[in-house]
């Protein structure tokens, strides 16, 4: 628990970091190990297994998507153990009946839930493929998957607030960020697992026994 504490800190800090890196292309799509956001001092590009290194311009655009889409997912996760746990058994969505760590939460709501959840994913999926993806038919068989030139990884147009700054060099920084806070959420959605897993216990049980 005191690790899963410290390294929140430690990726909290990292979040708001000065958005700082090697040489930039003037390209918001152009990816090269020297110019992909999200290499922050002191770090830089961290990549002990060399996967960045090796890897051509669209692969770098394809991890940077993942890591993205892991990273919101991650970041989702984390407050939704907070918030299962607080709400349990307080809320028409959790049939009133729901109890126990957050881990265990999924398996005791109404399987009706289950539908709309498979429905929302399933659109979001689809519309994030249409957006980002070239048509499978228009890509060569043994390279599938391929991303649009055009298509800027994690930006799929859902900016409902706005907050999209116009400036290139403003919206680096904010890719900075978020990359920095995906990556907060998948290491605290992981430590919340495990420690769920360790003893059975809410991650709010913990911080109020």
């Amino acid at each position: 628990m005191k690790l899963a504490l410290i390294s929140t800190l430690a990726g909290s800090a990292a979040a708001f970091a000065p958005a700082q890196t090697g040489a930039r292309s003037t390209s918001l799509n152009a990816f090269t190990v020297d110019s992909i956001p999200g290499a922050l001092p002191p770090v830089g590009v961290f990549d002990p297994l060399g996967f960045a290194g090796k890897a051509d311009e669209m692969t770098l655009k394809r991890y940077r998507e993942a890591e993205l889409t892991h990273g919101r997912v991650g970041m989702l996760a984390a407050v939704g153990f907070l918030v299962g746990e607080a709400v349990e058994s307080k809320t028409v969505l959790f049939n009133g009946e729901i109890s126990g760590p957050a881990i265990t939460q999924l398996a005791q709501v109404n399987p009706l839930l289950w539908v709309f959840l498979g429905a929302g994913i399933a659109k979001a999926e689809s519309m994030r493929a249409e957006i980002g993806w070239v048509e499978p038919e228009n890509v060569p068989f043994d390279k599938p998957g391929q991303l649009r030139d055009s298509y800027v990884p994690g930006d799929i147009g859902f900016d409902p607030l706005g907050l999209k700054p116009e400036s290139e060099e403003e919206f680096i920084v904010m890719q900075n960020k978020e990359l920095q806070n995906g990556r907060l959420g998948m290491l605290a959605a992981a430590g919340f697992l495990a420690q769920e897993l360790v003893d059975g216990k809410g991650i709010i049980e913990h911080f109020t026994s």
